[in-house]
């Protein structure tokens, strides 16, 4: 039996409540989304031209996984008696954030991250910014990698 699978349209997805969104980054990433109607998605994010950190942020209600494509990440987290915590992550190499848990990502330059945001989240926007995380990432840790 051949595969050859019918496709859907944008129109037709758009129906079952499933949105494409392109974005730029103010740090210059750019993020290829593809968003559930429960919160969930899926995140292709392309590095800046020089590496940089994303916005620490923490969900409610989802949880996160990532996947390093290309190049390397480190990653950020913050525990609950403030300490911060950083894992260093090449190709090939995957890292899961529950829910409640401040985090973000460094991405050296022109890497490529999967990312994938799973839960039921009906109710709105589940992204919850950290600044204290911010703080400590962007100030004590320069992005000159």
């Amino acid at each position: 039996m051949a595969y050859n699978p019918e496709k859907i349209s944008l129109e037709e997805a758009s129906r079952f409540g499933i949105k494409v969104n392109f974005e730029l980054m103010d740090n210059g990433q750019k993020r290829y989304k593809l968003d559930g109607p429960e919160g969930s998605s899926y995140c292709r994010t392309v590095g800046a031209e020089t590496g940089s950190w994303q916005n620490s942020h923490y969900h409610k209600e989802l949880s996160e996984l990532y996947v390093v494509q290309f190049g390397w990440i480190v990653f950020a987290e913050m525990n609950p008696n403030g300490e911060c915590h950083l894992r260093f992550l090449r190709e090939g190499e995957t890292v899961t954030v529950k829910s409640f848990v401040p985090h973000t990502i460094f991405m050296s330059s022109n890497a490529v991250t999967h990312t994938i945001k799973y839960g039921d989240v009906r109710s709105g926007i589940d992204w919850f910014a950290y600044e204290k995380l911010d703080e400590f990432t962007h100030k004590s840790l320069k992005s000159s990698y």
